[in-house]
């Protein structure tokens, strides 16, 4: 059973001709990374957060988002604070906007097992000191007001704080997006480390393919709400079969490319007022057909295996044929 196996989900918001989440499909398994990919706006925050039930007021949603079996989008209110207090958490891009700065870091650490675990107070403490070291804190970190901390031990912080419920999933919304390169580097090594010692799955979130290839089993590329590329990172990165991945790919820097210009992505993601007929990228395209403006492709293996299984290559492009024709040298080098 995967920790994480999103089907079918369908977001729709009031005052929108069409869904901001369109047929999602995404797994994560214990001990797996899996990066979901793609420009703002495109859905991927939407996406991880309602694996925790956390929809924008007024959200109608379809489809199931099964977190180790349960389905967030059947529970009640006392399902969800079960679930977001032990079996997921979540890792969000700004640390000290997520944290109280009036309170110290042992109170923020150890609030959640004291009211909904019903643990006590040096139990608690013990439990944070734990995580803090987890993440190459001391204890002394306890009784620090979140202004005396910089932006990575912050962040440290808030990796401790998703550990503390021992959680099957963790959900890392831009968690690098703040900190500095050195600092990054430092975070998403640690989140690697943390995932092989305490069996979770971890979902990372990121507009940045240069740590979605540093860190990460599979990846899910996703565009304008729907998932438009899915593989294996080494293979996907290698050989995308998508235009918005080879795009995505063309606009990253890369240490080992000639000198010059960076390529842009011309246009801009279709409106959410705008009902779409076709493929979403069709107008940004440059293998767009008059077949591509009629009809959504659907998200396919790209090869005939029977049943090519959860770490297939699949592509949701009529022309993934023509696209894979010159595969890329490597993995985009992290910033």
């Amino acid at each position: 059973m995967n920790t994480l196996d999103i089907r079918a989900l369908r977001l729709q918001l009031p005052h929108t001709a069409r869904p901001v989440l369109d047929g999602v499909d995404l797994t994560v398994a214990s001990r797996e990374t899996v990066a979901l990919v793609g420009e703002s706006g495109s859905g991927k925050t939407l996406t991880s957060r309602s694996v925790l039930g956390l929809l924008p007021a007024g959200a109608a949603a379809e489809g199931s988002v099964r977190v180790v079996g349960d389905d967030v989008l059947t529970m009640t209110t006392g399902q969800l604070r079960i679930l977001r207090t032990s079996t997921a958490a979540m890792i969000f891009q700004d640390p000290r906007a997520a944290i109280n700065p009036m309170r110290r870091v042992g109170d923020f650490l150890t609030e959640s097992l004291r009211l909904n675990a019903r643990m006590g107070k040096d139990a608690a403490a013990t439990r944070a000191v734990q995580m803090l070291e987890a993440v190459g804190l001391t204890g002394a970190a306890l009784r620090k007001y979140p202004g005396q901390l910089s932006g990575g031990m912050l962040q440290r912080v808030m990796i401790a704080a998703a550990l503390m419920g021992d959680p099957a999933l963790i959900l890392a919304d831009e968690p690098t997006t703040a900190l500095d390169v050195t600092t990054q580097a430092e975070v998403v090594a640690l989140l690697g480390e943390l995932r092989e010692r305490f069996g979770t799955g971890l979902l990372f979130v990121t507009h940045d393919l240069g740590l979605a290839a540093a860190i990460s089993d599979r990846v899910y590329v996703m565009y304008a709400g729907r998932i438009v590329e899915t593989g294996p990172a080494e293979e996907l990165f290698a050989r995308p079969r998508h235009p918005y991945t080879v795009a995505l790919l063309d606009s990253t820097p890369r240490l080992d490319a000639p000198r010059g210009r960076l390529a842009a992505i011309e246009g801009r993601p279709p409106s959410l007022r705008e009902e779409l007929a076709g493929c979403p990228f069709a107008a940004r395209c440059a293998y767009a057909t008059d077949l591509c403006a009629q009809q959504a492709p659907a998200l396919l293996p790209l090869t005939q295996a029977p049943d090519p299984g959860p770490a297939a290559h699949l592509a949701s492009c009529h022309h993934s044929d023509r696209v894979g024709a010159v595969g890329r040298p490597q993995s985009p080098s992290p910033a």
